[in-house]
């Protein structure tokens, strides 16, 4: 088990980019989370422009003193649908993104361990 564990650490260890590239990998880190925040920005208002459309149409139909029509009922109840979709959807890229923050700052405190170890063998 011993051997396998160490296996899966070099595995792990093998995929990080040197310690020498410290700085540009902190530098691409940085660009691929904001692109990430910024794809997260937008993705929020998806579900909100559904939930506004389905408002829409109950508002715009009168449906709230009458009945509505089966057309009505139908275009809300799906457009109520999609926005919840789309709210699972935004919440699992959440959490996606967090976890990818969480994962890159940890590469990154390694590759600052290896840099100082390296330093430090080097003296």
């Amino acid at each position: 088990m011993e051997q396998e564990s160490s296996s899966v650490r070099d595995r792990l260890l093998a995929r990080l980019p040197q310690s020498e590239n410290l700085a540009a990998y902190r530098e691409e880190t940085a660009s691929l989370l904001a692109k990430h925040e910024k794809a997260l920005f937008w993705e929020k208002w998806i579900p909100l422009i559904f939930s506004g459309g389905a408002l829409a149409i109950i508002v715009l139909t009168g449906s709230f003193v009458g009945p509505p029509a089966n057309y009505v009922k139908t275009a809300f109840l799906i457009l109520i649908f999609l926005s919840t979709i789309y709210t699972v959807s935004y919440n699992v890229s959440l959490s996606k993104v967090a976890l990818l923050k969480e994962i890159k700052q940890l590469q990154l405190q390694v590759l600052e361990l290896q840099a100082s170890l390296q330093k430090g063998e080097g003296r």
